[in-house]
Order: C-alpha cells, then structure tokens, then sequence
C-alpha cells in the first residue's frame, strides 16, 4: 500500500528551514553536484519555475552577475536582482520568444524545469501530458540552448518515454537520472540533454 503523501517530510522541513519555496529545491541541487550545471555568470531559464525554488537556488550559483529567467502560468513572487520572472505559457513558443526578446536573452547556458502536468489521477493521461510538456522543453532548448549549454527536465515515466527518449537521442546527448528527494511512489525521472559535440 502506498504512503499516504505528506508535505511535512524531511525534504519540505529542511526547506523551510533554509528559506527555500518548495523541497523540490533538493532536486535541483542534487542534479548540480553531479552535473555541475550551474556555474558563475551563467544565464539560465527554468521552465515552469513556480513556486521559485530552483530559481531561489540557481540564483545563489551564478552570482550577481549571472541572470536567471522563470516562465510559469502561475504568478512568481520576486525572488533576487539577479532574476527575472514572467507569467507565460511555455508551451507557446510565440510568447515565449517575445519574453527572452524583452529580456534581450539570444542564447542560454542552462535551461531547468521541474515542470508537472495538474494532474488528473488517471496515469497514461497524467503521463502523456507530462511528455507534450517535456516536448514544449525541448523545442525551447532547441532554440534558445547555448552550443555546449545543458538542459535538465522532470517527466514522468509511462507508456509512451521510451519512444520520446529514442526521438531525443536523435539529436541529442541523453542521460536518464533518478534523484533521491523525489517521492518513494514517484513516476518521475529527470532527462539531461546536451548538444552532440
């Protein structure tokens, strides 16, 4: 029998002790330490950023003169001087554009995205909607991703991530990675992509 959810687990109580939105803050960090992803200076976009924590978290590692971007649908409470956050669909690549073109951003070092479809208790529809999310990532990384630059991007695994993993190895370098802080009954897993060398 599954645990029954609780937000008051170790991960949210370290949260709220260290001043961070939202445990999924650990996540992040833990994909940092074995990918060095974020680095000084870097300019980085987080997709689906709400609440703001891996944005709280990746403006800490780039410093002042880095620049973080958050995208959601839900309004994000300003968070450093050093990010900027827009409420945008991420899935339309149109306002997205006119977002990075106001923030003259031509190309990222980074893009991140703990992205999670609402979900509607039924698995192969909750799953799929987490991968049209995933592809709305990609197709913004396509675009917007720096030539050696990383982009890291929650989906869920189901029916149908094989097939969307054959179609990113197409094009990309790929790395298929669990991390601790997520939930012992998650589904989830982070893909990190990298433009072939």
């Amino acid at each position: 029998m599954p645990k029954p959810y609780t937000p008051n687990d170790r991960w949210s109580q370290r949260a709220a002790e260290e001043g961070y939105r939202a445990r999924s803050v650990y996540k992040l960090k833990e994909l940092d330490e074995r990918f060095r992803l974020l680095k000084k200076n870097m300019t980085v976009l987080d997709l689906g950023a709400a609440p703001g924590s891996w944005l709280q978290y990746a403006s800490e590692q780039i410093g002042n003169r880095g620049y973080a971007i958050g995208l959601d649908l839900t309004e994000i409470e300003p968070i450093a001087e050093n990010v900027a956050v827009h409420q945008t669909d991420i899935t339309d690549l149109q306002a997205v554009d006119a977002v990075l073109d106001g923030e003259s951003v031509d190309k990222c070092n980074v893009i991140i995205s703990d992205l999670a479809p609402k979900t509607s208790g039924i698995r192969d529809v909750d799953q799929w909607r987490s991968i049209e999310l995933s592809q709305a990532v990609v197709a913004i990384a396509e675009k917007y991703l720096s030539d050696r630059g990383q982009c890291v991007f929650k989906v869920l695994r189901g029916a149908d991530f094989d097939e969307f993993l054959r179609e990113l190895k197409q094009d990309w370098e790929t790395k298929v990675v669990q991390v601790k802080a997520s939930r012992d009954r998650s589904k989830e897993v982070y893909v990190l992509l990298r433009r072939p060398k």
